[in-house]
């Protein structure tokens, strides 16, 4: 008898680093990302793009309505998905073509998909190897982070200072539900995305008249103000539980 059948074989293996099923959806992202460039995609992802072609999106929404705003947010997912540089110009664009408030109604489905779809590969893909090799540092984040999830992935979503696809996978390595990655998301990206949807709504006035859009829009304090307020409230759930866990502890 071999060692595997004296032993029964109880001992569950587990997964290779190098098994199809992490390097199938790792081989796609990185396949999606270097053709990205290879095609040189990003030259419409631009606001020089945006110039040269608005002509041309607004006809697509004029004759083609549902389905361009469809194939925007399908657009928008993918994106976010291969972690694409220059959603920002896309969320312009979406303004631009959509108006303010459609327009972030499309841009907020697009990035939570999009999201998610990182989220799940980051979790379910190469989580675990990630966890691993950070030790006993990644529990204590762990156990801290999942204290008040929901109210840590708001403020990193409103705050304008974390990279976009950093915030789509750290949840993903400190044990975050799916849940509560998709509601965090989804609610933490209103207000950035309807300040740029904002400028795009604007867009077609500036260029007409000649001037430039100024990306910097979002850090005026008319917008940065109450994006910092919502990120405030965000906090008060932690705070409270601090100061109860406090009050509660034993005193010495």
């Amino acid at each position: 008898m071999d060692d595997a059948t004296e032993t029964g074989d109880a001992t569950p293996k587990k997964k290779s680093v190098f098994s199809l099923g992490r390097i199938i959806p790792l081989g796609l992202l990185a396949a999606g990302l270097v053709s990205f460039f290879a095609f040189e995609l990003n030259q419409y992802i631009s606001l020089n793009a945006l110039k040269e072609n608005r002509e041309v999106l607004q006809s697509w929404v004029a004759n083609y309505g549902t389905m361009s705003a469809l194939v925007f947010a399908g657009i928008y997912a993918v994106a976010v998905a291969f972690s694409i540089p220059g959603a920002v110009f896309i969320t312009i664009a979406g303004g631009f073509m959509f108006g303010p408030y459609y327009g972030t109604i499309y841009v907020v489905i697009g990035a939570t998909i999009g999201a998610v779809g990182v989220f799940l590969a980051a979790k379910y893909v190469v989580g675990d190897v990630l966890r691993a090799k950070a030790g006993p540092a990644i529990k204590r984040m762990e156990a801290s982070f999942r204290e008040n999830e929901l109210s840590y992935l708001l403020i990193l979503r409103l705050v304008p200072l974390f990279p976009f696809w950093l915030v789509n996978l750290v949840p993903a390595l400190l044990g975050v539900s799916l849940r509560t990655y998709t509601i965090g998301t989804l609610l933490g990206i209103i207000p950035g995305a309807f300040v740029y949807a904002l400028v795009g709504d604007g867009a077609g006035a500036i260029l007409d008249a000649g001037g430039d859009l100024n990306l910097d829009i979002i850090f005026a304090p008319r917008f940065l103000t109450p994006i910092i307020g919502l990120a405030v409230l965000a906090c008060i759930p932690i705070a409270y539980k601090k100061i109860k866990a406090r009050k509660a502890a034993p005193s010495v």
